[in-house]
């Protein structure tokens, strides 16, 4: 514990054996006792020292001690000590008016009691450590309040000029304090900014996602960081961070919460503009790769177009120059009729591509055996197989059931396939074609596909380039020194061919050299006609329909286009009904003159005259010649008003192309109003 510091009792007097009987009194009380023998030197001992009370004697040589007093009681800095007189003579009341008029608290008269004199020191020594203590707590209290009021400024400072809006928040959401940033980014006067919560200057467009956010913050009590717009009363719209934290007592008690609003629009606008040079960047960089490849491509199909030409225009000038024998005139018409194949082929996929481009291949759909389908790719290529020795293994299901298709598109699938692998695997290698049904389970139903495999030896596809194969121009090898030709279009030709089948495809191959594996799916015509009975649209028709919802139903069908009419025909048919196809307004009309209908289905885009004139004439007719007639439109145009104007031009019901056949029996069925569903399998 640290010791109290000793105070000072000045001593004076002329006489060096007083100064001791006064030290031998009072040293007991432990203070620091200074002596003076004179009123000079007494003096001089306050110039350095303050001290809690004087002892001094009246009768002094020279200065004696009410001059003494009155020099002390000058001084500023001694002027409240007390003195307490010492005098050998009995005190007159002219002498203790003149000692109390100098300041005097005491006097004593020699011989001192010595208990008189200490209880008296010792007061005045109590009073001078309270006197100090009260100083130095004094002191100290001016050094705090100036220390507070420092701090205050240096707060108030801060946060006038902060760069950031700062608020303070109660439990019951009011605002108790802003700062001026504050106050700008929300564009509120200070009165305002207390009335107003940060919620109502959110952008419109942000208000409930922001309100929404901080009620959740506001429930979980954790730190809340989010960005949002503000737009000011002047419509100054700018992007700010929120941020807040809640405010705890020393109990941990909440007291309310204090946040910050930071003005973030030149970063959200330095974002976008690098977001906007890396979508450039992006598209620069895909349309250089475009055009590389499209430039690769050219070349390809180049080389690819000119090598067989360069056969057949040459062979065809040995005819025409020279006279060859049957041997070698034969095997000169072969070269070039292999050659006008292959050309004929790459042709036709490029135009396919075409098509597929403008979404323009369309498929001639009927129930297909798919049997048939690869027993008929099969039988093509095996050409191709036997001079390379590849050997072709088959394993077909019979019991696979029909897909709905167009059989001339789902052999082209195969036979792409088969080429392909025969293309790509070497000389005495192995290809084997697996046709399977199976089922996979979906929402707690059972699907039914026809799976197609085509698996090769060959040179394999490597893990780059797997996900690309199905690409559009993409070849893996496309240098002039790439040791198999074509123009890497047929893989592509197939993906949309069977997604157009409602189908999917998938490669797999374990590596370069490691061979190849191409999966087809397609949907088994049983399968789709699963969900009927609740009148969904979800399947496609079958050969072998039993029953026959449609049957004895007479239908007119009009549609200027071959293929279209021969489909719905073949349809109606598979459902039980006659129908009668023709391809002009005028011979529908004459057949309604004749024979009696009971549906017509009528294409509206046709030449001459299209579906709106043939309803028009029809609904001008009396109800006994056909005016009646309920009807159906079929389109390729699918927008509201075409839907509209052909419902305002008389027909009941519009259905857009391509026809989705159970879309089209359960459109026939509900304008009919006839008592039965769609069959199901």
């Amino acid at each position: 514990m640290q010791m109290e510091p000793k105070v000072n009792i000045l001593l004076v007097d002329d006489k060096l054996e007083n100064l001791l009987a006064l030290e031998a009194i009072l040293e007991k009380l432990g203070e620091n006792l200074v002596r003076a023998t004179s009123g000079e030197e007494a003096l001089r001992c306050l110039l350095h020292q303050d001290f809690a009370v004087i002892l001094l004697d009246v009768q002094m040589p020279g200065m004696d001690g009410f001059e003494t007093a009155t020099l002390i009681r000058n001084r500023g800095r001694s002027r409240h000590t007390p003195i307490i007189f010492l005098t050998a003579f009995s005190t007159s009341d002219q002498m203790l008016f003149k000692g109390y008029a100098l300041g005097a608290v005491d006097y004593l008269l020699k011989p001192l009691d010595p208990n008189i004199l200490t209880s008296k020191v010792i007061v005045f020594v109590e009073l001078f450590k309270k006197t100090e203590a009260v100083k130095q707590q004094a002191a100290q209290l001016v050094a705090v309040n100036g220390s507070l009021r420092q701090s205050e400024e240096r707060l108030r400072s801060l946060s006038t000029c902060s760069p950031v809006g700062i608020f303070e928040i109660d439990t019951e959401g009011g605002c108790r304090y802003t700062n001026p940033r504050y106050q700008a980014i929300c564009g509120l006067k200070a009165a305002e900014s207390l009335e107003k919560r940060w919620l109502e200057s959110v952008h419109p467009e942000d208000r409930e996602r922001a309100v929404l956010s901080w009620s959740n913050y506001i429930c979980e009590g954790r730190d809340y960081s989010e960005e949002f717009r503000f737009q000011t009363a002047q419509g100054i719209i700018r992007w700010v961070q929120v941020r807040s934290s809640p405010m705890l007592s020393g109990q941990g008690e909440l007291l309310g919460y204090v946040g910050t609003l930071e003005d973030i629009t030149e970063r959200k606008q330095a974002e976008e503009v690098r977001a906007q040079v890396i979508r450039e960047q992006t598209a620069r960089q895909e349309a250089e790769a475009a055009n590389r490849m499209k430039d690769e491509f050219l070349a390809v199909l180049s080389h690819e177009l000119r090598t067989p030409l360069t056969s057949m225009l040459g062979w065809s000038k040995i005819l025409r120059s020279k006279k060859l024998d049957e041997k070698a005139t034969s095997r000169a018409l072969e070269a070039i009729e292999r050659n006008a194949t292959s050309q004929m082929q790459l042709i036709e996929d490029i135009l396919d591509v075409s098509r597929i481009i403008r979404g323009q291949l369309r498929l001639n759909v009927s129930a297909v055996n798919l049997i048939t389908v690869m027993e008929a790719a099969l039988e093509a290529v095996r050409p191709l197989a036997e001079p390379k020795e590849i050997v072709l293994t088959t394993v077909l299901d019979t019991s696979v059931g029909s897909v709905y298709g167009d059989p001339a598109r789902l052999q082209q699938i195969v036979w792409n396939l088969l080429t392909n692998a025969i293309k790509f695997t070497p000389k005495g290698g192995r290809v084997e074609v697996h046709l399977s049904v199976i089922c996979d389970q979906e929402q707690q139903k059972t699907h039914k596909h026809a799976q197609i495999q085509v698996i090769d030896t060959g040179i394999g596809i490597s893990p780059e380039f797997l996900p690309k194969v199905f690409e559009r121009f993409r070849q893996a090898d496309s240098t002039t020194t790439r040791s198999h030709n074509g123009l890497g279009l047929g893989l592509a030709i197939v993906r949309h061919l069977v997604e157009l089948h409602k189908g999917t495809i998938s490669a797999e191959s374990p590596g370069t050299g490691e061979g190849a594996t191409f999966t087809v799916r397609l949907p088994l015509l049983q399968d789709n006609r699963g969900n009927r009975g609740n009148r969904e649209v979800t399947g496609e028709i079958s050969s072998s329909v039993v029953s026959t919802p449609l049957a004895g139903l007479r239908v007119l069908v009009v549609d200027d286009e071959a293929d279209t009419r021969n489909f719905l025909s073949f349809m109606f048919e598979e459902y039980g009904a006659f129908t009668t196809a023709v391809a002009s307004v005028d011979e529908a009309l004459a057949i309604l003159e004749q024979a009696k209908t009971d549906i017509l289905i009528s294409d509206i885009g046709m030449s001459e005259q299209d579906g709106y004139t043939l309803i028009r004439k029809l609904r001008s007719l009396e109800p006994e010649k056909g005016g009646s007639i309920p009807a159906i439109a079929l389109t390729a145009y699918t927008r509201e008003e075409d839907r509209l104007e052909a419902l305002s031009a008389g027909f009941q019901q519009h259905l857009s192309k391509p026809i989705d056949p159970t879309k089209l029996i359960a459109m026939v069925a509900s304008v009919l109003k006839l008592p039965v569903q769609v069959p199901v399998s």
